[in-house]
């Protein structure tokens, strides 16, 4: 895939409850611009929410405001959205078979962490995946951290984003798609057959994969590990799958 902008445009929200809403809706924020030394409930608010989502904070002039301001009604609150061009699930088919490739997936089941995203964009990229796919909800989406981190990989590698994790799981096993995910309590990697049309699955970095994905998984993968500490940082722990399946299909 050739290189691409993946900075689409930007879009710029003003008005306290605009921005407020904004963050509500799960929509994904770089830089949210806030009225020096206003205290209101409504600031206040969008501030609580900008830390909450990893969004830069920039507290500047009512002047700085007043300039940056396209509706001249800020009411001390702008926001910037990054618009990251986000792909279909079906595009990353599309490369899959125009390279002659069974599909490898990646499919992130609420991963928070930018650091972790951006560097879990740069595994699929190196071991060969053909996409990765997040949830709409409870989940970071393409920030500029996560471009940063990624280290330029997000710009040859496919995001997807789903409203429904499980129901794109069972569409892509209709189409022969296996899913294995990462749990403590699974089968040694090494074990498990993970050739062919593959899915990996990845939980959120504290409470690891939903109930309901695992179900709707094959295969339920564990990393061996010898140490003193109980897991795997959520990007390690991916890289390591990865390169399992990568060695598998080079193999099988």
């Amino acid at each position: 895939m050739a290189e691409r902008d993946i900075m689409e445009n930007v879009q710029q929200i003003e008005g306290r409850n605009a921005v407020l809403e904004a963050f509500r809706s799960g929509q994904t924020i770089d830089k949210v611009y806030l009225l020096d030394g206003c205290q209101d409930g409504p600031i206040r608010t969008i501030l609580r929410e900008a830390k909450k989502c990893d969004t830069l904070i920039q507290f500047v002039s009512k002047q700085r405001l007043d300039q940056l301001s396209e509706t001249k009604a800020h009411q001390g609150a702008i926001a910037v959205i990054a618009a990251y061009k986000y792909y279909e699930v079906e595009d990353m088919l599309e490369l899959a078979r125009s390279k002659n490739e069974a599909p490898f997936l990646f499919i992130l089941d609420g991963i928070e962490d930018p650091h972790n995203l951006g560097a879990i964009i740069r595994t699929a990229n190196l071991a060969g995946a053909h996409g990765v796919i997040i949830p709409k909800r409870r989940a970071v989406g393409l920030t500029a951290t996560v471009a940063k981190t990624s280290a330029g990989a997000l710009n040859y590698t496919m995001v997807a984003r789903v409203t429904n994790l499980n129901d794109t799981i069972k569409r892509l096993k209709d189409e022969g798609m296996w899913f294995v995910c990462a749990d403590m309590g699974g089968t040694t990697m090494y074990d498990l057959n993970l050739t062919g049309s593959i899915g990996l699955v990845i939980g959120n970095e504290g409470e690891g994969v939903s109930k309901l994905v695992k179900e709707n998984c094959d295969m339920v993968a564990s990393i061996p590990m010898k140490g003193d500490i109980d897991s795997l940082n959520a990007s390690v722990a991916t890289g390591v799958l990865a390169y399992e399946i990568v060695r598998q299909r080079m193999h099988g």
